[in-house]
């Protein structure tokens, strides 16, 4: 697609945006069932962690596979972007089918089997849909493209959390709080057609295959490079791996925490509307990021950055009331939504102090979390994280890629591969939480659950050490890389 084309493919963007949605709404389904998993197979909290292992660990392992086919075959090229896309939507969509005969086995390694291969899908689908979602329009919004669709992603999460919990668990005074695991076969069955029905869609979409490179720019393309060449990408490799780990493990392990006797063993069946506000957070960030694809005045930009996210904590209160859920207790949060809008403001566009102040805010919220005295209010310290995660994405992106040149394409790889984070981390904080079955006395006048956020404190302390550094290296290589908004995966 040529760059003299400024105009925004609407048309095929929609089309494209309706994949990120569906990323986003099995993300928050892997919250649900962790709680689930744990209660009906009797695991513990690192045991359940295994659910964001076999999820996040198949990108991982679908980045290597893809990236060692792209050393002989250029799939891109090949077979376009179309015929990709719906390839990893029907692996995603035998995946969700596989939750079917999982449940009637009553077996965990089954569950986690499918996950694995939904998630396989989802890692096809991310190495096109990023790139794509950047080309279809003019490179100057690019990022903003890419933080819009974000914004899709995320409202996905949000309401994939409460519909999942209606779905499992009723709603109103119909609802149950146990569950067997017949329940959860009809949801993924109606998540698997819903697959393929965006693959069938995707085939008749008027999304543009990539233009025919000659084979001598393909070879050039594949010339060997060091990454020790370029210590942004590997530092950058490294915050990838980092935000995704602590984007999960704050909300994997959440559920834990509610459920100590500290925060008041808040059930199973009860959850969902806290995941819903943990994903709708990182969605009022996207969403006040996203405001920079419309060309609007200044004036008007900055009305936006604060009715957009006024208008997303809308749409989180609106989905849990419609689900009966009481939220009540949520009516405190804009607090936190205004310190994020201001945070926002002191970093403008530059990536780097942008990261540095997201990361140095996380911090701040994490240790908040920890000493807060009372449990009603620490949990929201915890939640806020997604907040300042929100627009970090497209920030460490842009920073890890700068100056890469013809090895943008690999490096990108590179750091999709990283999302293996969002895999490890959790189980990380999840062998912390399991110290309470052996030390119940707890640490520091606190729950081992509680003092196990310590894991995401460290996160967000090497992202702000990311975005302070890396902008110094930059501009040892004589390199100016400033501009950026948020966005996300």
């Amino acid at each position: 697609m040529s760059s003299e084309n400024v105009q925004t493919k609407w048309g095929q963007f929609i089309s494209l945006i309706i994949v990120f949605f569906f990323w986003g709404f099995v993300g928050s389904a892997n919250d649900i069932l962790i709680p689930v998993f744990k209660k009906v197979f009797t695991l513990s909290q690192v045991q359940s962690q295994l659910v964001a292992w076999a999820f996040y660990a198949a990108y991982f392992v679908g980045s290597i596979i893809f990236f060692l086919v792209s050393l002989k075959l250029d799939v891109l090229q090949k077979f376009g972007y179309k015929k990709t896309l719906s390839a990893g939507l029907v692996l995603s969509a035998v995946g969700s089918f596989l939750f079917v005969p999982a449940a009637t086995m009553e077996s965990f390694p089954f569950f986690l089997t499918a996950l694995f291969t939904v998630g396989l899908g989802f890692s096809i689908q991310q190495i096109v849909a990023n790139p794509l979602a950047i080309k279809m329009g003019s490179p100057q919004t690019g990022a903003h493209r890419l933080t819009l669709a974000g914004g899709i992603n995320s409202f996905g999460t949000t309401i994939g959390a409460i519909l999942l919990g209606i779905a499992l668990f009723g709603m109103g005074d119909n609802k149950k709080t146990a569950l067997s695991l017949e329940d959860i076969k009809l949801p993924f069955i109606i998540l698997g057609l819903a697959f393929i029905a965006v693959a069938i869609f995707m085939n008749f979409s008027k999304i543009e295959d990539p233009e025919k490179l000659e084979e001598a720019v393909i070879k050039d393309a594949h010339s060997s490079f060091n990454i020790l060449d370029y210590p942004q990408l590997y530092l950058g490799m490294l915050a990838i791996f980092i935000y995704v780990g602590t984007e999960v493990t704050i909300i994997s392990n959440l559920p834990a925490l509610l459920h100590t006797h500290e925060f008041g063993n808040i059930l199973e069946d009860a959850v969902a509307p806290f995941i819903a506000l943990y994903w709708g957070s990182l969605m009022i960030g996207r969403w006040n990021g996203g405001v920079n694809v419309f060309d609007t005045s200044k004036l008007v930009n900055t009305a936006l950055k604060f009715i957009v996210p006024a208008i997303a904590f809308g749409v989180i209160i609106g989905a849990n009331i419609f689900a009966a859920h009481d939220v009540s207790s949520f009516y405190i949060y804009p607090i936190w939504i205004l310190l994020f809008i201001g945070v926002s403001f002191i970093g403008g566009k530059n990536a780097g102090k942008t990261l540095m102040l997201f990361g140095l805010s996380g911090i701040t919220m994490m240790i908040a979390g920890l000493a807060w005295p009372d449990p009603e209010i620490a949990k929201f310290f915890f939640i806020s994280g997604g907040l300042f995660l929100s627009i970090m994405w497209p920030s460490i992106f842009d920073l890890a890629i700068a100056g890469l040149g013809k090895n943008t394409g690999k490096a990108s790889s590179f750091l999709i591969m990283m999302i293996l984070g969002g895999g490890v981390i959790p189980l990380i904080q999840g062998s912390i939480c399991d110290f309470d079955i052996t030390k119940p006395e707890g640490i520091l006048g606190i729950s081992w659950t509680h003092f196990s956020y310590i894991v995401p404190l460290l996160g967000f302390a090497y992202l702000a050490f990311y975005g302070f550094y890396c902008p110094q290296i930059l501009k040892k290589q004589g390199i100016s890389h400033v501009e950026s908004e948020g966005g996300g995966h």
